[in-house]
């Protein structure tokens, strides 16, 4: 009671400057009391621990706006450890490769339709190509064609094809004249390009057919006798205009033999030629869905295919009909490319290859299947070459379809486009 009464009592105090002064001072003091004791005894304080939680809680409690780094506590060669997988590797190589030359095809209106020739032999290039391989194990799981530099150019094969109103069904037998087309051609020792070269040849020099084997005829010429490749010769002597539209004449009146058509089936041998005649070609790949109009624009080079490659043109057809949707995909329509040819799965349209038309890209493609898939190694196919036989297991859609396409299903949708165009006939 003391205290309170003393404290009332001072309310009566006067108020004199010495009083003032006091108190005014006192605050002062406080003040800095009050700001010496935070400065350097506020961060030292520690909270309190509450008995009431688990001992296995902090003892001290840190505010919560403030974060603390766990920085120190990181193990780096754990998480290597971690995200590394010894058994995934990128492997960078370089290859040297064959550069496949390509085919252009001319129209001669001075030969009957059905006939065609070599003019210039297609001579192969070499090209240094690099390549990424991604390894899971000794298992191969992607593979990357990154760069390709030429290292010598190929030189492009033409071909001429008869456009002629007539349709001649004539075939070379021994004893006839034939007529050399290309611009060179060498005569050889042996029905081989391995043999030895006797002697070279001009277009329109004369020879006359003593033996017939695979792609190559053994002919007698006035300076020597050896083997020179069929395509690049004609029955035809081509120095006079007169002499071809006679030939023309003669078998307007003929009609077209029949040609043994191969029967369709799922385990069809393709190394073999359908039988189709350029006409059949024609109405088989004339189609409501070729809205762009280009298998049947280009309906003869399935044709002339099987008489240069001895494939069937109609699974080389089926093939460009499902790879392109007929004719309308991208790559086909921007590169003329229809069969999706050097493209990657993981960058298809960049790795595709282009072609000036068409032509070019069925051309190709058919001697890469002749070459690498329908027949095994060592085979004689095209002009005087042998198969490599490298992704070879069986000439039928199955044995293709094992190394051409990484879908399963791919034989089976060829099969279908295969039967629609057969039906037709």
């Amino acid at each position: 009671m003391k205290s309170k009464e003393k404290t009332k009592s001072k309310k009566f105090f006067k108020l004199t400057l010495k009083n003032i002064i006091l108190f005014f001072g006192s605050i002062i003091i406080l003040f800095y009391m009050y700001t010496f004791y935070h400065l350097y005894f506020g961060q030292n304080m520690s909270y309190a621990k509450d008995d009431t939680k688990s001992d296995t809680k902090e003892t001290t409690a840190e505010p919560e706006n403030i974060k603390i780094s766990n920085a120190e506590n990181i193990n780096i060669d754990d998480i290597i450890n971690k995200n590394y997988n010894p058994n995934y590797r990128e492997e960078i190589m370089q290859e040297e490769q064959e550069l496949e030359y390509l085919t252009t095809y001319k129209e001669n209106y001075d030969i009957p339709k059905g006939i065609s020739y070599v003019t210039q032999e297609g001579r192969k290039g070499t090209q240094k190509i690099t390549i990424k391989r991604i390894y899971d194990g000794e298992n191969l799981i992607s593979e990357e064609q990154i760069g390709a530099v030429i290292t010598k150019a190929a030189l492009n094969k033409v071909i001429e094809i008869g456009e002629g109103k007539s349709t001649s069904t004539k075939k070379v037998k021994v004893g006839d004249i034939v007529y050399v087309t290309s611009d060179m051609l060498a005569v050889m020792s042996e029905a081989s390009e391995d043999s030895e070269k006797i002697l070279t040849l001009t277009t329109n020099d004369e020879l006359e057919v003593l033996e017939i084997q695979d792609s190559w005829y053994k002919v007698s010429h006035s300076k020597a006798t050896g083997w020179v490749k069929k395509e690049c010769t004609t029955y035809i002597d081509l120095t006079s205009k007169e002499e071809a539209k006679q030939e023309e004449s003669n078998t307007s009146n003929q009609t077209e033999s029949k040609t043994q058509v191969q029967s369709l089936s799922f385990n069809m041998q393709l190394n073999k030629p359908s039988g189709l005649s350029l006409e059949q070609f024609k109405k088989v790949l004339s189609d409501t869905q070729d809205i762009n109009k280009v298998f049947e624009n280009n309906a003869e080079y399935f044709y002339y295919i099987e008489q240069q490659y001895n494939i069937n043109g109609i699974f080389v057809a089926a093939v460009g009909i499902h790879e392109s949707a007929w004719g309308t995909s991208a790559i086909s329509k921007q590169k003329h490319n229809l069969f999706g040819y050097g493209a990657y799965d993981s960058n298809p349209y960049n790795g595709a290859y282009s072609f000036s038309d068409y032509s070019e890209s069925i051309d190709l493609i058919a001697r890469v299947f002749v070459k690498y898939y329908l027949n095994p190694k060592g085979t004689n196919i095209y002009g005087g070459e042998k198969a490599t036989g490298s992704y070879y297991t069986s000439p039928t859609l199955t044995g293709v379809n094992n190394k051409y396409a990484s879908d399963k299903n791919w034989a089976n949708a060829v099969y279908k486009h295969m039967q629609y165009l057969y039906n037709k006939l």
